[in-house]
């Protein structure tokens, strides 16, 4: 069995036959130099998903999914850098126990695995739903599309989400560090390791 080969068998075995992933990229509270503050926590602030076809590699239900931090609060660095401010949660957020819920209603995701660019997504869903002692609203296994990428194009480290793009010689589409934004391009990456 060739190297290109047993990638794509090892890569094909770790989804099922849905023919269909959920890609997810989180957008969350941050702070200049990672320098929490006493008393707050990392709280999701948006969820981007979509949806990525394996066999036609068609990219649908891209959303972005506003989320009310409940341990920490969106600070000006926090805005610069993801472009959520606080006066957006107020208009258009929800709780991140609702959040799963209308991502179970809409996606069906017990049915489906899911992916993200890197490792800090599936963390943060599970560190959140922990806290708050509910479920993972996926059911299935969690796809790394850095790894996958690394590993695809025999790289000896890992880069990140507009390096692989460039990597690639693709655009990125719309703004780095929105959610539903990250999450689309991730999707066209896990496209092109696909082909």
């Amino acid at each position: 069995m060739n190297i290109f080969y047993f990638l794509h068998y090892t890569f094909y075995k770790k989804m099922n036959t849905t023919n269909e992933i959920l890609i997810i990229d989180l957008e969350a509270t941050c702070w200049e130099n990672d320098r929490i503050p006493i008393g707050e926590k990392v709280d999701i602030i948006e969820i981007g998903i979509c949806k990525l076809d394996l066999k036609s590699k068609a990219i649908s239900q891209k959303q972005s999914i506003y989320v009310i931090p409940e341990r920490s609060e969106i600070n000006d660095f926090c805005t610069k850098l993801t472009g959520i401010t606080p006066q957006m949660i107020e208009e258009k957020g929800i709780y991140f126990e609702e959040a799963c819920e209308k991502i179970i209603h809409e996606y069906h995701p017990s049915t489906l695995n899911w992916a993200g660019f890197g490792n800090f997504d599936k963390e943060q869903i599970f560190e959140q739903c922990d806290w708050l002692g509910i479920d993972i609203p996926f059911d299935g296994e969690y796809l790394n599309i850095m790894e996958e990428f690394r590993d695809h194009f025999r790289l000896h480290k890992m880069i990140g989400l507009k390096r692989a793009l460039d990597y690639l010689k693709m655009d990125f589409e719309g703004n780095h560090h929105s959610g539903a934004d990250d999450a689309y391009n991730a999707a066209k990456i896990l496209q092109k390791i696909l082909e």
